[in-house]
This record gives C-alpha cells, structure tokens and sequence, in this order.
C-alpha cells in the first residue's frame, strides 16, 4: 500500500510551492498527496495544474465561498476540471432559499469534504444533522476533530464529543503530526525520539483508533507548517513509531489506504 500524505498545501502565493512539497515526499518515500486549499483562498488552478503536471501523485481539496450564490456552480465546474475534494467549514451555508446548497452540488459531484473549524462546530447538532443529510458524502474532519487548534479547551468533554463523531458511518478523521499534539519544549535540548507521549498528547490517537477504526483514519503532514515543528521526516516516521504495535492492515490503512480510498479512487 503506498504511504499517502491526506492533509498538504502548496502555494507560489503563501507557503511553498509543490516542488517543496514533493522533495519532502520523495525524500521520505510518500508517493501521494492531497493538496488541501489554503483557507481563504477560492482560486483552485494551481493546484489542479500540479495535478496534471505530476499525473497519479496527487490530488485536489479545492475550495469556493460559500457565501458567493454562484459557488454551488463552480463546485461543479472545478469537479469537472478533476478537483476530488472541497474544504467547508462545519458552519458553512449557502445564500438564498436552499442553505444547503453548495453541500448538495458537492455530493452531486461525488466529491469528499474536507471539514476542519473550531470542535464546538463540529460538536454541534446542526452539522450531526448535516451529516446525516448526506449520507453518502465522506466527511473527513481535519486537525484531530479541532483537538490541535489553539482555541480547543482540551476538556475531556470535549475529546469524547469527537471520538463520537464516529457513529456517523460516513465521518472520517485526519491524524495530525505528533508536533501538533506534544510541544518542543523551549530551551530544552532537541529530541532525538519521539517525544514522551501522555494522556494529553500522542495517546489519544489510540483512542481515536478504537473509536473509529483504521478504515477511517488517515495521516496528514500539515506541510509546509509541519517543517516549523519536527519537520516533514518526523512527522512521518514519529508518527508511525506511535503506531508499530498495531496490525499492518491498521498501519496500511492510517498511511495511505484510506486516504487512497477517498481521494483517488473517486468515481
């Protein structure tokens, strides 16, 4: 199963271009990628020139504004164009009489959502209502549900209304990079392993498993931000380090075969 990297920007605007990208990946034995929109941004042509310009290694998360009336037609128009994916926050609503509008041109269009925000969002009844509006339409939560955003409260409250986003058959979740959940601590020496993981940090991604099933997990670097942390080798091989003991089916399936699953082998 080849090792494929679910969450990753790249940008000639902001960030690094896809050349950074795919050192790091050629480096470090990643054979694909997701290219996931920056937030904010709704041209999606450079990243489907990399896809065309690097055929079979990576993939496009597009992105629209929700608020423009014209946004449910250009989900179709980029889908047309190859785009896989399109990143929606949980909150997102259409103008006009049907506030749903922009999700129902993107399960028309066959298309997995990539939906991050703050957990309280996601947590929320409307977006459980949501998902289950669109039962077939994978939702793939980003950044461990929320857990890794600076405005998580990091309550265990608040973990186990994420681990039960998994009673929706069709939510799936994104591992994040273990710098995201153990900080560096400053003025201390370098680590030269994995850093020592707590209930807080690294361990909770056990629980993540049990809760979800490898099936729907699946790791991404968070590149080029990963490369102000550990850096892109860590985040992989740390990561996988954390997840030895578990089955190779499990290990397959979290580095690259869910992620192979959704966004590249889409009707």
């Amino acid at each position: 199963m080849p090792l494929i990297d679910a969450h990753c920007h790249a940008s000639p605007l902001w960030f690094e271009p896809v050349e950074s990208l795919l050192f790091q990946m050629d480096r470090n034995g990643v054979e694909r990628a997701a290219l996931t929109q920056v937030l904010g941004q709704f041209d999606n042509s450079y990243q489907q020139e990399c896809v065309e310009r690097f055929a079979g290694r990576l993939a496009s998360v597009g992105a629209v504004d929700p608020a423009d009336p014209a946004a449910p037609e250009q989900v179709r128009e980029w889908a047309e164009q190859g785009m896989v994916g399109l990143r929606l926050r949980p909150e997102a609503r259409s103008p006009g009489g049907d506030p749903l509008a922009v999700w129902r041109a993107a399960a028309d269009c066959g298309l997995a959502i990539s939906c991050g925000g703050a957990s309280a969002n996601l947590l929320d009844d409307a977006f459980s209502a949501l998902v289950g509006e669109f039962p077939s339409m994978p939702f793939v939560i980003e950044h461990l549900g929320g857990w890794t955003r600076p405005d998580c409260n990091r309550e265990q409250q608040t973990w186990e209304g994420i681990l039960s986003l998994s009673r929706h058959p069709n939510v799936l979740l994104k591992i994040p990079a273990l710098g995201q959940l153990v900080s560096r601590q400053v003025g201390k020496p370098l680590p030269k392993a994995p850093p020592v993981l707590d209930p807080a940090g690294g361990a909770i991604l056990m629980e993540a498993l049990e809760a979800f099933g490898a099936a729907r997990l699946m790791w991404g670097s968070d590149f080029p931000v990963v490369s102000s942390r550990e850096g892109y080798a860590n985040a992989l091989s740390w990561t996988r380090d954390l997840f030895a003991g578990r089955s190779e089916d499990d290990i397959a399936a979290i580095f690259g075969g869910t992620a192979e699953r959704i966004f590249f082998s889409r009707p």
